[in-house]
């Protein structure tokens, strides 16, 4: 059984989420935590929990969703799994946060990294790593095929799709992704993106007028 929390967090508002099974075997998915305030929120929701963190997990490394990699590291030994395509954010991390002017601690290395097609497995969870580029090089999306649940990181909002206008984003990979890749898993997959509500596949198909 898949249970979820997320948090939004930093200047960005971006949504950072914990996810467990039933013998609380979790993951962090994109802490994006960035101020004391947040990270000790997350670490108390953990404790209070008794969730056993066990990975870090990135949909991909732009500076919102990795503020937080620092204190995970700190907190519970976790180093970051990320597509190998999205390394280079983590490496400019500093000079990115110097240019919007937001507080950050460097991100540990990965030294695992995560491929299209590969199977998650923790605890009793099941997930698909799929590759999702556009948004970034190396966007993944994970997805719970049982529960009907994705995790899409910023390739699809409610309504909307991801920036394409930063470096390495592409419009049209990013358009294939959706399309071609996630859209045909079903029209009752729920969606939770890196920013705002969460959604639903058959909504956004219809709806969503990047897509329609």
């Amino acid at each position: 059984m898949l249970k979820l929390k997320s948090f939004t967090v930093n200047p960005f508002q971006q949504n950072t989420y914990l996810i467990w099974d039933s013998n609380n075997i979790a993951a962090i998915i994109d802490p994006g935590n960035s101020t004391n305030l947040e990270n000790q929120m997350i670490k108390k929701y953990i404790s209070e929990n008794n969730l056993k963190l066990e990975r870090l997990l990135l949909t991909h490394a732009h500076i919102d969703h990795i503020l937080g990699n620092r204190f995970i590291f700190d907190e519970y030994g976790l180093l970051p799994e990320v597509h190998k395509e999205d390394l280079y954010f983590i490496d400019v991390m500093g000079k990115t946060a110097d240019m919007y002017g937001v507080p950050y601690e460097e991100s540990p290395q990965p030294e695992k990294f995560l491929e299209d097609k590969q199977m998650i497995e923790l605890g009793e969870l099941k997930f698909k790593c799929i590759f999702t580029p556009g948004h970034s090089p190396g966007s993944i999306t994970f997805y719970f095929e049982k529960e009907k649940v994705m995790i899409a990181g910023d390739v699809l909002f409610h309504g909307s799709i991801g920036r394409t206008d930063l470096p390495k984003g592409d419009h049209p990979t990013l358009i294939s992704s959706i399309k071609n890749k996630l859209l045909p898993l079903g029209d009752e997959i729920k969606v939770y993106s890196g920013h705002g509500p969460s959604t639903v596949t058959g909504y956004e198909k219809t709806n969503n007028p990047f897509l329609v």
